[in-house]
């Protein structure tokens, strides 16, 4: 894909945010961060708030790890107006 230069002039504290994400988020240089952010803002432009949307979130883990079900069953009944099912399936039996 052809990539196009341009300049982009910053405030100072700006740029030390954008210098913090890209460590945070381990991006290669500012460009990369500056592609992130436009595309995310991209795509939510695009999303229309007056329809419907859905989504899937796919969890793994540790099923024996102690309490952690329980957490889990406590976020769904926090967002029962959100969550629409759950489902449980052992990928290691």
């Amino acid at each position: 894909m052809q990539v196009k230069r341009f300049g982009v002039s910053l405030e100072e504290d700006i740029l030390d945010d954008l210098d913090k994400m890209v460590i945070k988020h381990s991006f290669p240089n500012r460009s990369q961060a500056i592609r992130h952010l436009i595309k995310s803002t991209l795509v939510n432009d695009k999303v229309d708030e007056n329809k419907i949307v859905a989504g899937a979130i796919v969890i793994v883990y540790d099923h024996h790890k102690r309490e952690l079900n329980n957490k889990l069953m406590h976020i769904q009944h926090d967002y029962h107006d959100l969550i629409l099912s759950t489902q449980h399936v052992h990928i290691d039996h």
